[in-house]
């Protein structure tokens, strides 16, 4: 769906919302964001809150959390989730049984986050995929409202598979080539438009 930006020009998207997807757009300058797909956890009045999808990091999960190493989806790494508390880690899960899984809170359906004191026992089973995130990305009051309309992201739907890949090299492109109507075209797009 177009959303008009501050500046008059049209951009697409829909607005942001837990479980949702910001996809980097070319005129984002901002290293700790350029060429990313960002997981939306939450968005509210107050705020957003989310993690990067496509930055794994060289880190396996069974040197900094030892239990949860034979839990999560290959490959079994820490992802950078983003430059805002990367001395903490968050878990995103996708539950066989959202009202049933211990330590789980959806986010949307059966896509939630989970607490990581939550004894392993409890999650085999209940829990169909798991990725652990280093830091995340977060934004105050209006901010990433703004960076939309900017044009610095585009705000599109998430499947679990985007979520939870295991190849994330191109994960930006893949996401942009399957929107509708033109937001697929930018899946092509170079990042400088002069080498177009």
């Amino acid at each position: 769906m177009p959303v008009l930006r501050h500046d008059g020009a049209v951009t697409f998207g829909v607005p942001p919302a837990p479980g949702l997807l910001l996809v980097a757009s070319p005129e984002l300058s901002d290293p700790n964001f350029a060429d990313t797909v960002v997981l939306l956890l939450d968005a509210d009045d107050d705020g957003a809150l989310g993690v990067v999808l496509n930055r794994p990091s060289r880190v396996p999960v069974e040197q900094v959390l030892d239990a949860w190493g034979d839990v999560v989806d290959d490959p079994e790494v820490l992802f950078q989730g983003g430059p805002v508390g990367t001395d903490g880690a968050l878990a995103v899960a996708l539950a066989s049984d959202p009202d049933g899984a211990a330590g789980f809170r959806a986010v949307s359906g059966p896509l939630g986050i989970l607490d990581l004191d939550t004894p392993t026992a409890l999650v085999v089973g209940t829990v169909e995929r798991l990725r652990i995130f280093a830091g995340y990305a977060g934004w105050g009051a209006g901010q990433l409202e703004g960076e939309i309309a900017r044009g610095d992201w585009y705000v599109v739907p998430a499947t679990y598979d985007d979520v939870f890949a295991a190849d994330t090299l191109g994960l930006s492109r893949r996401v942009l080539r399957r929107q509708p109507g033109e937001l697929a075209m930018h899946a092509t797009r170079p990042a400088d438009p002069a080498l177009n």
